[in-house]
């Protein structure tokens, strides 16, 4: 009879631990290992970007309390050159793992957070993966392996060399760039028609190495130039098309290499500059289709 009564207490308290094991688990993890939690950025890359975006900021503060920190801490992970990173979800913040989760699905945010990072700090991926104590760990795949980084860059240089000269203005160093661009690449059509990917047109490389690019690769390679030339900006993004914004003498304006390299029917080459530093009235009075975008994201044009 004893055996059976021991027994029995015993299933009462495995059930008890079962149906409480969340508060368990937090009660523990809150009152016993809580200094483990302490969470540092640390070491940032070369590209790290040291300003902030009306949409997405830098933070130093990895305890979130509402989607907008848990926004920013990606943000700055991602602008980090971060390949992992752990935070943790306080236990005041009831729907912290949810709200994790909610944007780990929502590919709009993630990709608009990965517009305002250096490329080369972009990923290809960005996987999730959240416990009950709170833990929430990210694991990024870069889009540039350092292959790529190297060779763009080596290129990126000796193009500078051939086409900047010190008698040229920032607006002229920028349309240098964007002529260059267009003069020796293609639109990638093969890709975007017939989804034949015979280039890495989508990124840098395309346009850059390989002669051919799409809205991807355009935007790419010239938020890179944009980068050397110290001049702010961010790729801006429609639910079909991504081009650049860039800061210049303070004010926010479009520039859209893709449609500055129209397809032609004949194929010739031919080199537009309708979409060349424009505001949003001019780009949409133009073209409004392809870029229809989400002033909600992209505040700078907010107004």
């Amino acid at each position: 009879m004893k055996k059976y009564l021991t027994f029995g207490i015993l299933l009462i308290l495995l059930g008890i631990t079962y149906i409480y094991k969340d508060n368990i688990l937090k009660f523990y993890y809150d009152n016993f290992v809580k200094e483990t939690r302490i969470v540092k950025l640390g070491e940032k890359n070369k590209y790290y970007r040291d300003y902030d975006f009306a949409y997405v900021q830098n933070t130093n503060n990895f305890e979130p309390k509402n989607k907008q920190d848990i926004k920013n801490i990606i943000y700055t992970v991602l602008n980090a050159g971060k390949d992992e990173f752990t935070f943790y979800c306080p236990r005041e913040y009831k729907e912290c793992i949810n709200d994790v989760k909610a944007i780990a699905n929502d590919q709009v945010v993630l990709s608009s957070i990965n517009n305002y990072v250096h490329p080369f700090n972009s990923f290809n991926n960005l996987e999730t993966v959240t416990d009950t104590l709170g833990k929430v760990k990210l694991t990024i795949t870069k889009t540039y392996t350092n292959t790529d980084i190297e060779l763009i860059n080596d290129t990126i240089g000796n193009i500078e060399h051939e086409i900047f000269n010190s008698s040229l203005s920032t607006k002229d160093q920028i349309k240098a760039i964007h002529d260059y661009i267009i003069d020796n690449s293609k639109y990638d059509s093969n890709r975007t028609d017939n989804g034949v990917v015979e280039y890495k047109s989508d990124t840098a490389y395309g346009p850059l190495i390989e002669g051919y690019g799409i809205c991807g690769g355009y935007s790419d390679a010239m938020e890179l130039f944009l980068e050397d030339l110290n001049i702010k900006s961010f790729k801006i993004a429609s639910n079909s098309h991504v081009w650049n914004a860039i800061n210049l003498y303070d004010t926010w304006y479009h520039l859209d290499l893709t449609w500055d390299d129209p397809v032609t029917n004949t194929g010739d080459d031919f080199l537009d500059d309708r979409f060349f530093i424009i505001d949003t009235n001019t780009l949409q009075s133009i073209e409004k289709t392809q870029h229809d975008f989400n002033t909600e994201i992209y505040k700078e044009f907010s107004q």
